[in-house]
């Protein structure tokens, strides 16, 4: 495959760490991962954020955190604290889990605020929300999605990976349907080859969340 593709796949793909056990040295191990293969960001836990700016210091690769993960439980002025808290060590992007008990309870607009609040919070950096597809109807993914449009955050995104399944090449066309063309979409959940992330940008993700970057890279030089 072509260098210049190889590279523009790189910049679409936010490796990954989000594994309870994690240490610093995986982390370390992250951060020169990312800046061997130059991914657009590195996703770790709140706690790891500080360790990868510095690791990253001088890196145009950036770091992203996650919020409420994996349960959006909805608690918004714990969300916004610990959105203060990554912003001021240096974080980039945040992806968030939607409240979902609300969403369930047809609560919108408590989901709504919920993150507009972490938009807020984060003062112009890049927000994802994550609406855990795998659980909902097509009318209720699209609900989901208008409802991120609308409150102002900048992706949605599909999975945290730790619920039924990961992100699905028909809930991502749907979601891009939803969104339309200039609104941001992570792919993320279970995508392990080359093969799965080039399906799921030709679905209309426009961002890949992946633990397996190494790998898929890798495959595109054989693509």
């Amino acid at each position: 495959m072509d260098i210049a593709i190889t590279a523009k796949l790189a910049s679409l793909i936010d490796h990954t760490l989000l594994k309870p056990n994690g240490s610093e040295t995986d982390h370390v191990q992250l951060c020169d991962e990312a800046k061997e293969w130059c991914f657009r960001t590195v996703c770790v836990f709140p706690q790891f954020v500080e360790l990868c700016v510095s690791e990253l210091n001088q890196s145009p690769t950036e770091v992203c955190t996650v919020i409420d993960f994996p349960r959006g439980l909805g608690d918004i002025e714990k969300n916004v604290d610990d959105v203060c808290m990554v912003t001021s060590e240096g974080v980039m992007e945040i992806d968030l889990v939607m409240d979902m008990d609300a969403f369930r309870s047809n609560d919108y607009d408590k989901v709504a605020a919920g993150i507009y609040s972490i938009v807020e919070a984060a003062e112009g950096r890049i927000v994802k929300v994550i609406i855990e597809s795998c659980l909902w109807e097509d009318e209720q993914i699209q609900t989901a999605c208008e409802i991120v449009k609308e409150a102002k955050a900048q992706f949605v995104k599909a999975s945290t990976g730790f619920s039924n399944h990961g992100a699905t090449t028909n809930h991502i066309k749907l979601m891009r349907e939803t969104v339309g063309d200039l609104f941001g979409v992570k792919a993320s959940g279970g995508i392990k080859t080359f093969q799965d992330a080039f399906a799921m940008i030709q679905a209309g993700a426009n961002r890949i969340g992946t633990s397996s970057s190494i790998e898929i890279m890798k495959g595109s030089y054989v693509s």
